[in-house]
């Protein structure tokens, strides 16, 4: 389909209309200045009686591991904590096995008082020890994840105050995921339901401030095998931000750049950008309304279903004529 000037400063239109709706460890005495200055460290031991030592704390640590006893395994994390205090610096295989223990064990140590806090729907206290927790561990994902969560939840009623700190955890988590860097879902079901949740949490979190970022979070998760995979509210809020963000910053580089001058290929390569915005947002606003099928939703679908109607009657002379059929087959389409 074509676009003239006129058509684009109409659409313009309509989006201003829906907007109205929706240090140093060293230290030198002050007595004696002249002195070498004094390292606060133990001193260096003798290499051979340092690797026993190492030796010896890093047995101790695997018999408390294994040990079958309760009471013998409490042992095994302070031990473990102190083999990395004097050698957590080294790289032998040794240290990196204690490494990757400690890690384990205290993102399960968090987790336990994590999920206790959320459950008690206890939000600000979820970030209290979720703070705590990636800051030892940048990549705790279920830290995350559960900020993340205890966030949206919060806002579910109308509380916003954990929102703009939630999107940076938002967007750590999905970087881990898409990093490869995830190996379990927890706290989700599985890896599709935790990217269709972040993502949407992520654009709901930046709807307003920046559309263009919420446009692509929705339209990530409205393509996982998840719930938000049919959920109407997802697909309408990626053609929203779709308008408020990117069509409208195309729309207004498209005037200040070509307004009332001649055509040319430039000009024709960004109409044809701005027809694929228009184009997916009425699929998005399509598929909204297909999906809003039960008696609950019929209020929620009658308001979209004006708003598409108005949108497609502007890019098609005023008419409507076919978008009943378009309605009808979107769900069988794949996204443009």
């Amino acid at each position: 389909m074509k676009y003239s000037k006129l058509l684009i400063a109409t659409i313009i239109s309509f989006v201003a209309l829906l907007a109205t709706s929706a240090t140093s460890a060293q230290t030198t005495t002050t007595a004696t200045p002249n002195l070498p200055p004094i390292s606060p460290i133990n001193p260096t031991m003798t290499s051979a009686y340092n690797d026993n030592e190492k030796e010896s704390v890093y047995a101790k640590w695997t018999d408390y591991k294994r040990n079958p006893n309760a009471e013998q395994q409490r042992f095994a994390y302070p031990t473990a904590k102190e083999y990395l205090r004097r050698w957590g610096g080294e790289k032998d295989a040794e240290t990196k096995e204690v490494q990757r223990w400690v890690t384990e064990y205290e993102r399960q140590m968090y987790a336990r008082d994590l999920y206790k806090a959320y459950d008690a729907k206890t939000y600000p206290k979820v970030f209290e020890l979720g703070r705590a927790a990636v800051k030892s561990d940048a990549e705790n994902f279920v830290a995350l994840s559960l900020m993340v969560e205890a966030a949206y939840d919060n806002s579910l009623s109308g509380k916003q105050e954990l929102n703009s700190e939630a999107v940076d955890y938002a967007r750590r988590a999905i970087k881990l995921i898409e990093d490869g860097k995830v190996t379990r879902s927890d706290p989700f079901k599985s890896m599709d339901v935790a990217r269709g949740f972040l993502n949407y949490a992520l654009g709901n979190f930046v709807k307003d401030e920046n559309p263009i970022e919420a446009a692509a979070a929705f339209g990530k998760a409205v393509r996982t095998d998840s719930p938000y995979k049919t959920d109407p509210a997802a697909y309408h809020r990626l053609g929203v931000s779709i308008l408020k963000g990117e069509f409208a910053a195309a729309s207004a580089e498209y005037n200040q750049k070509f307004g009332g001058k001649q055509g040319s290929a430039e000009q024709t390569a960004m109409l044809q950008r701005i027809a694929h915005l228009i184009e997916q947002t009425i699929d998005a606003y399509a598929r909204a309304v297909a999906l809003s099928s039960k008696p609950e939703q019929k209020e929620a679908r009658d308001k979209i279903l004006a708003q598409l109607t108005a949108l497609y009657k502007n890019v098609h002379n005023n008419s409507d004529a076919g978008l009943n059929e378009l309605i009808a087959g979107v769900l069988s389409k794949p996204m443009p």
